[in-house]
């Protein structure tokens, strides 16, 4: 018999994603630009698998949903990114995963009244520790080139939505499903925690969000409790009345192991952010020597060999090797063949 797979955090909130009411909130509070407000919110559809194709069908931690923007449809990809640390390339990755949905829009003939691909936002919602550093456009990850080709140089861009940081930085919409979540995974405390749940049982009330309430407490129940509560036993959770109610019972006996995972937390975190700021540090210092040796196009093609070079010692072996270089293409060669070999 195959064990069942256990339960990550991508899977929880793909699980609560798979919710308009969500997906709504998230435009509301979260997208820039008030044209947002010209969007059909009342229309939004998650796109069935006949709209998607087999490659995106596989992915296991992307939506895609549309809804109207006047008389045509505006197309959301969400892209739930979960992993330990930034991808760089993250904006190839876009643009690979926008392709195929609109050859696949091309196959189903679902286009404009005008007979064109519709418009698509794309939007990277990351949970990371580390403060997301990748490009957020294709464009600086591609070595310059001559002015004549400049006309031939993608540009594709994404929306990311760090939450950690979002929630860090100031206050968030207020009765926003999306900015709750928000906050609970900023939370340190059980009542700060009980609190949040309060507010999300007051909110979704209505018969027709039974599923959305039934969402959030399956993630509370094998995603959020046990990661801040490892080793304690919890009964299933259907509701999310049962998860306040078993938030207040325990709520002695809990609050010195949240304290206490909390303060794990907060090493493991200060620990990753502060290599993560060592590395930005010894990328900037090299970046200023290489403009000083070999001039600045040299240094502009250094950042993204950079971006991709993230063990700290290999960063500050290049200091060395940043003085045995003959001339800028030695130097950049140098880290082509570091990067190369990271990846094989």
């Amino acid at each position: 018999m195959s064990r069942l797979r256990e339960p990550t955090h991508d899977s929880g909130y793909k699980l609560l994603y798979s919710h308009a009411d969500m997906v709504r909130d998230l435009l509301r509070g979260f997208v820039p630009g008030a044209w947002v407000h010209r969007l059909d919110l009342t229309t939004l559809e998650r796109c069935s698998g006949s709209y998607v194709t087999d490659d995106l069908r596989d992915r296991a931690d992307d939506l895609v949903w549309r809804l109207r923007w006047g008389a045509d449809w505006l197309y959301v990809y969400l892209l739930l990114e979960f992993q330990s640390t930034v991808d760089p390339w993250m904006a190839v990755r876009i643009q690979t995963y926008l392709g195929l949905l609109y050859q696949d829009l091309i196959r189903a003939k679902n286009l404009s009244a005008a007979g064109r691909l519709p418009p698509v936002l794309p939007v990277v919602l990351y949970n990371g520790v580390t403060p997301w550093t990748a490009a957020d456009t294709l464009e600086p990850l591609i070595e310059p080139a001559p002015l004549v080709l400049d006309t031939y140089r993608p540009r594709q861009a994404y929306l990311l939505l760090d939450e950690q940081r979002l929630a860090k930085a100031g206050p968030l919409p207020e009765r926003n499903l999306c900015a709750a979540l928000f906050r609970l995974e900023a939370s340190r405390g059980v009542d700060e925690t009980m609190g949040i749940v309060q507010a999300l049982v007051d909110w979704l009330k209505a018969p027709e969000q039974t599923g959305l309430r039934r969402a959030f407490a399956v993630w509370f129940g094998r995603i959020f409790l046990p990661k801040r509560l490892p080793g304690v036993q919890l009964p299933p959770i259907g509701d999310l009345c049962e998860v306040y109610h078993m938030l207040a019972d325990n709520l002695e006996t809990w609050t010195d192991q949240w304290k206490r995972e909390g303060i794990e937390q907060g090493i493991e975190r200060g620990l990753a952010q502060g290599m993560e700021q060592g590395r930005e540090a010894t990328r900037h210092i090299l970046v200023r020597q290489v403009r000083r040796r070999f001039g600045a196009t040299t240094a502009e093609r250094t950042k993204p060999l950079l971006a991709r070079i993230t063990d700290l010692q290999q960063l500050e072996d290049l200091a060395e090797q940043l003085l045995i270089s003959a001339d800028g293409d030695d130097w950049l060669q140098a880290l082509r063949d570091i990067c190369a070999g990271n990846e094989q």
